[in-house]
């Protein structure tokens, strides 16, 4: 069992009082635990969200560290590794759940040489909401079972613990400053350095889901993130390897041309109440063939 312990929680425009509270008070229930709470607010313009810090701030082990700039989802992390006290990092996003009463003592007793992944399970949705019901196809995959198949591949910033040694020595990778994928690269990064990445069954909850239209922008983003990097990312991405496969130069001017022609009312279609996932994945694949034609 491991007796100490930094909870680290990079947010962005992200109400986390409820995530907070809750570890807060698993962590204060183990009474042999030293144990820190660090939220880094990486400059969000939302002005409730320093209202929301102040009000945790008044926890016992809580640090509120508000940054000016914006650092991005690489560099914000790697910020928090370098405050932290103690030798166990618990890295969690701001908009997640627990799930469980004993989240902190599992992860506490986790069989973790270096790196572990907890995963993520998905919470009651409306089939309006296309993050949901995206999520819940992608569900399977999220099982403990899967992950252990690709364990570079499905390893995810949301929920995963690592020594703090290993993270300052393996930083995430600061060009990765817009959404998307600087997670996929650390562990790609990971398994260069030899460090292997365990995956344990200790999911926190993804509940919160954004409306369509912000779901589609963010991404876009991504999709823009992968090309910029796709040099990067090959092998770890199920959309490069599509793309690669597609050899003749027809076959991509057909679906950059019916992207330019019904693009937008896909757009509208996935924004809307009745979204499609079959939409969905057409959408992407043309937005990324033509964003990188325009490169």
């Amino acid at each position: 069992m491991k007796k100490e312990l930094s909870v680290l929680i990079p947010i962005y425009n992200c109400d986390c009082r409820q995530l907070v509270k809750a570890l807060a008070e698993q962590a204060q229930l183990l009474t042999e635990l030293n144990y820190e709470l660090i939220i880094a607010n990486d400059a969000s313009p939302l002005e409730e969200v320093k209202t929301w810090c102040s009000e945790l701030e008044q926890l016992p082990h809580v640090q509120i560290v508000h940054l000016e700039e914006n650092h991005g989802r690489a560099a914000i992390r790697n910020l928090l590794a370098q405050k932290a006290r103690y030798e166990w990092l618990l890295f969690l996003d701001g908009d997640m759940a627990i799930p469980s009463e004993t989240f902190v003592k599992d992860w506490l007793a986790a069989e973790a040489a270096e790196v572990a992944y907890g995963g993520y399970i998905v919470g009651p949705g409306e089939r309006s909401s296309l993050r949901y019901i995206y999520e819940k196809q992608c569900e399977p995959m999220h099982r403990v079972e899967e992950r252990r198949k690709r364990p570079q591949q499905h390893f995810h910033t949301c929920n995963f613990m690592i020594r703090r040694s290993i993270m300052l020595a393996n930083p995430f990778d600061e060009r990765f400053r817009s959404y998307g994928y600087e997670d996929v690269f650390f562990g790609k990064q990971l398994l260069k350095a030899g460090v292997k990445i365990t995956h344990i069954d200790n999911p926190a909850g993804f509940f919160d889901f954004e409306d369509n239209a912000h779901f589609v922008s963010k991404t876009e983003e991504g999709l823009r993130t992968l090309l910029a990097f796709r040099n990067d990312l090959r092998g770890y991405s199920q959309m490069l390897t599509f793309v690669d496969g597609i050899h003749l130069s027809i076959v991509r001017f057909a679906i950059r041309l019916w992207h330019r022609l019904f693009g937008k009312i896909e757009r509208r279609q996935l924004c809307g109440n009745s979204p499609s996932l079959t939409v969905f994945k057409i959408y992407k694949l043309g937005y990324f063939l033509c964003a990188e034609k325009e490169r």
